[in-house]
């Protein structure tokens, strides 16, 4: 008789040992108290993923631990969030009902994930708008908290399965878990298929991330050897089968054990008779079922690889006798498998290639029975499922709804990213008028939520693509409150991105458009235009009060408590930025205030803003403690609410991973950008916050081009991108002496940002600085030719400085501490360049003048990196100019601030200085007594930037005989290079 399926694993001994480590690293890291390991199994489909998890099972129950499995399900684009854990949740309610009821006892959000609580029920509409926002931080604690209690009684394994068809926010849900330590020992497996992940696949560039994380490995199940298929066959045939037919099917299965069982079951590979095509190969097995069994299958195949019992009986339109004769005869060929009430295939292959081979109409017809069956109440199911039913069915206006109502279900559990899903297949079917108008959807109104579940989930660029699109789409003689209320949300999502549009006047252009009175679309139309006048012209501050006092009256009339505690957040935020001193100090205790109504109003939005206005403006000042502070509340609420890359949240992690750069707690930056490395997020949010990470690893000196190139893409996207990983790239090359780069990476940054931002943008500086900085270091290596045009190009950058100077001094005044740093600093590199080039060799007391001024105003700002970085470029100019004593002085310091943020990198060319090892006094060399005729005559042609070969051509004699003498030159004047050689020469007078 030959088997089904082998109770033996064969050809698996080495990566079961792999699998099972992981149970001795969750006792060991709980014990430790660090992060546990979790593991990512892979693998072609039918490559034993399925087998290697019931062997692990097996293994983690013998040894006393509690195993929890959660599956996901291919809806399609009708995906369910957080299926998985609901699945589990589902598991422990029947096992632990008193676990379940205490964990939910402190944290409620719990009952969100509760299987009774995710089905449809007819005819319910009691949902809020209050209930749609409910904040999945909530849910990831609560699922955290659940695993940990169950843990307490014996170590916990958690599951799960097929994670190639999960939904964002059950990707999500892995990534905190993966991030988040257990006092207990719980260990994670989560498998996946390798070869359904294609290039745009969201898993694909979720699991590079997630295998950064320390505690999280990889597990890949390949083929099976040829010798392990033949030991599979001999388990699955023990009567045996003829070596032709044992060849075919290693050659035909290519390693695949599912493929293997397939090919014995079929007993059609002796003769060769394996069809070609795989769906044929499965299939074969449908042909030993009776005709109701067969059907059975198919109406189950409609379903996915999951459908409860009555579900399916609701469907399949044939007696309870006949369903259960079906069920049966398919449950003991080995077709499908019985769980607690519910019915899977026992390979999802077997399933797909069922419902492949209905005929379109059958298809149809079958995805109308379970429409009928959800819609009715006859059968328990998702919003999401009767979406996807309804979709495949062509009962396009049920799909309308249904999908909307998905959306609703997924933004009250905290899925932003699939709730935009299911609104935007809506608006998709809602490009027919006629359903529009049949329906009597409120269209303007499903795209501005559509447009807020993108912007929640940190994509605003396409909530913008999305809300242009749908006004584009507006035919003349649509309603003007329609176009009103798409103008205000356009207005809001140009606010939060790069565009050479203005938002000002569309904002303008919304109001103009809302209707007049009592209306809650006038309130948030005043609201937003005042919020957007307030930030793009600073010039109209009073007419932007005066919009936002309307809006908030018309708010309180209306009741609109959240609406109106936003308000007041923006008025007082727009008040604390116009003044200073100790008016300032009161508008900000204002600002507090307006935080502490807005966490009373329950009103999210108003206080993160808030917590972020107050960072902005202690960031401002200057007052890095307060503003670490502020921005550190902001990002934990984001955090708590499940929404990292939410504005605001992702906003206060950037600024907050710069605030820590400057202050030299450079492993603060690593830890902030570490945290969300296990988190899928959108390019632009984690592209804003990758270029701290990448300047403190420059520093450090690993090798980050490559990382930094990939995020030029984002530059015309986000300008926050393109500021600071230009600033990398331009740090980069300096380092490394390559003038040239630097110079281009400076330009083209500046025709990016000068198209959306203007040309006198203020980071300008900044960056005009950096490049004189990098043309400054590769004058060592220059020709004479090449001196002078990097000369003229340091002219044109310091021209560029100044003139943003200008143009933010009468734009906005005087500028802040910062400001006035770079400002420094970019006088003082501009000069560095034009003594190192020998353009002001006169100009030594305004050189060192100007260094001085860059220094003080660097311990002024605090900024650590950039005191190194000017330390270290004033000990060689004070070195070179003779001051020793203060050179030393300044090159200390420089060494012990590398010191702390472990960046040689950044004093490398100290160390090449003589006597610049730790503990050596550097000497002042007067070496011009000791130098021969012979090196005084080179010495003076290498001043003038000649090179080997030409001073060879010139005195003729070799080139290697000018090298030998240089290099006595260098060493008798203790120069480290020819430029400062030179710079020597002229200090002592031993030029001619």
């Amino acid at each position: 008789m030959v088997a089904h399926s082998s109770l033996t694993m064969v050809g698996r001994d080495t990566e079961l040992a792999e699998a099972i480590a992981v149970l001795d690293d969750a006792v060991s890291a709980a014990e430790a108290g660090t992060s546990r390991r979790a593991v990512l199994l892979s693998g072609d489909a039918g490559v034993g993923k399925t087998r290697l998890l019931r062997a692990l099972r097996d293994r983690a129950l013998d040894t006393g631990w509690q195993v929890l499995a959660g599956h996901c399900l291919d809806f399609g684009d009708s995906a369910l969030p957080y299926l998985p854990f609901s699945e589990v949740l589902g598991r422990l309610d029947a096992s632990h009902p008193e676990l379940i009821e205490a964990v939910a006892a402190v944290h409620p959000a719990l009952a969100r994930l509760q299987p009774g609580r995710r089905t449809r029920v007819v005819g319910d509409d009691s949902a809020d708008e209050h209930s749609r926002g409910a904040d999945r931080g909530d849910t990831f604690v609560a699922v955290h908290a659940l695993l940990e209690a169950a843990a307490t009684e014996a170590p916990v394994l958690l599951v799960v399965e097929d994670l190639h068809w999960a939904d964002q926010s059950t990707r999500d849900m892995l990534g905190f878990l993966f991030t988040r330590a257990f006092a207990r020992p719980v260990a994670i497996v989560a498998s996946y298929r390798s070869d359904d992940l294609h290039r745009r696949h969201p898993l694909r560039r979720q699991v590079a991330e997630w295998t950064r994380l320390p505690q999280v490995g990889r597990l890949a199940l390949g083929p099976l050897p040829a010798e392990a298929v033949r030991a599979l066959v001999g388990e699955l045939a023990p009567a045996g089968l003829d070596e032709r037919s044992i060849a075919r099917i290693v050659e035909r299965a290519e390693g695949n054990a599912f493929f293997v069982e397939e090919l014995v079951a079929s007993g059609a590979c002796a003769e060769g008779e394996v069809p070609g095509d795989l769906a044929d190969l499965l299939l074969v097995r449908l042909d030993r079922l009776s005709e109701e069994a067969r059907h059975v299958v198919r109406v189950a195949s409609v379903a996915g690889r999951r459908v409860s019992h009555d579900l399916l009986a609701a469907t399949a339109d044939v007696p309870v006798d006949q369903l259960d004769s079906g069920i049966r005869q398919a449950v003991e060929m080995n077709v499908v498998e019985v769980g607690s009430h519910l019915y899977s295939f026992r390979h999802a292959l077997l399933g797909e290639a069922v419902y492949d081979d209905l005929l379109p109409g059958e298809r149809v017809r079958l995805h109308a029975r379970y429409v009928a069956a959800l819609s009715s109440g006859a059968a328990r199911g998702t919003s999401a499922e009767l979406a996807r039913h309804a979709r495949r069915a062509n009962d396009l206006d049920r799909a309308v709804t249904a999908s909307i109502e998905a959306g609703d279900e997924a933004m009250a559990v905290g899925g932003p990213d699939e709730a935009a899903d299911h609104y935007q297949q809506a608006l998709e079917l809602l490009e027919d008028p006629e359903r529009v108008a049949r329906l009597e959807v409120d269209h303007a109104k499903l795209v501005v939520r559509a447009a807020n579940a993108l912007i929640t989930g940190g994509n605003a660029v396409r909530a913008g693509h999305l809300v242009a699109t749908q006004l584009a789409q507006l035919p003349p003689d649509a309603p003007a409150i329609a176009r009103s209320r798409l103008l205000v949300s356009l207005a809001e999502v140009l606010a939060m991105t790069e565009t050479e549009l203005d938002p000002v006047e569309i904002s303008a252009e919304a109001l103009a458009l809302a209707p007049e009175g009592e209306s809650p679309l006038r309130a948030k139309a005043l609201a937003a235009h005042a919020r957007i006048l307030g930030a793009y012209r600073r010039d109209q501050q009073d007419e932007a009060e005066a919009y936002l006092t309307e809006a908030l009256a018309l708010a309180e009339r209306l009741a609109l408590p959240e609406l109106a505690s936003d308000i007041v957040t923006t008025l007082s935020g727009l008040r604390v930025q116009t003044v200073a001193g100790s008016e300032q100090d009161t508008l900000r205790r204002a600002l507090e205030s307006s935080v502490d109504s807005a966490v009373r109003a329950g009103a999210f939005q108003a206080e993160i803003r808030g917590r972020w206005l107050l960072g902005r403006s202690y960031q401002d000042s200057g007052d890095w403690e307060q503003a670490a502070r502020w921005f550190r509340s902001a990002m934990a609420l984001g955090e708590q609410a499940g929404l990292v890359w939410a504005p605001f949240s992702i906003e206060s992690r950037w600024q907050l991973t710069r605030i820590s750069y400057l202050l030299g707690d450079w492993d603060d930056v690593l830890a902030l950008v570490e945290h969300v490395d296990g988190l899928s997020g959108p390019p632009i949010p984690r592209g804003i916050i990758e270029p701290a990470r990448l300047s403190v690893l420059a520093a450090r000196g690993e090798d980050v081009l490559d990382r930094l190139l990939a995020l030029r893409p984002l530059w015309e996207d986000e300008g926050g991108v393109a500021v600071y990983s230009s600033g990398a790239e331009i740090e980069l090359h300096g380092d490394r002496a390559d003038a040239t780069a630097a110079i281009a990476v400076y330009d083209d940054v500046v025709e990016v940002l000068g198209r959306i931002w203007g040309e006198f943008f203020g980071g300008r500086i900044r960056l005009a600085a950096a490049t004189l900085a990098a043309i400054a270091r590769a004058m060592a290596r220059a020709s004479a030719v090449e001196r002078r045009a990097l000369v003229t190009r340091a002219d044109r950058l310091l021209a560029d400085g100044e003139a943003v100077l200008a143009a933010i001094c009468e734009r906005s005044g005087p500028w802040g501490p910062e400001g006035r740093m770079w400002s420094d600093r970019l006088v003082a590199e501009h000069l560095r360049v034009r003594w190192l080039g020998g353009a002001d060799e006169s100009r030594r007391d305004e050189l060192l003048a100007a260094w001085q001024a860059a220094l003080d105003s660097t311990v002024k700002v605090g900024n650590v990196p950039e005191l190194l970085r000017v330390r270290a470029a004033y000990a060689q100019l004070l070195r070179l100019t003779g001051d020793t004593a203060r050179a030393r002085d300044e090159a200390e310091q420089a060494r012990a601030l590398a010191d702390h943020l472990r960046a040689p990198l950044l004093v490398a060319d100290l160390a090449t200085e003589p006597g610049g090892g730790r503990g050596a006094a550097a000497t002042s060399h007067s070496g011009g007594a000791s130098l021969t005729a012979r090196e005084l005559e080179i010495l003076a042609l290498v001043a003038e930037g000649r090179s080997n070969g030409e001073i060879g051509k010139q005195l003729f004699i070799s080139t290697k005989t000018v090298s030998v003498h240089v290099s006595n030159i260098l060493g008798k004047l203790g120069a480290s290079g020819r430029t400062e050689a030179a710079a020597i020469a002229r200090r002592d007078d031993l030029l001619p």
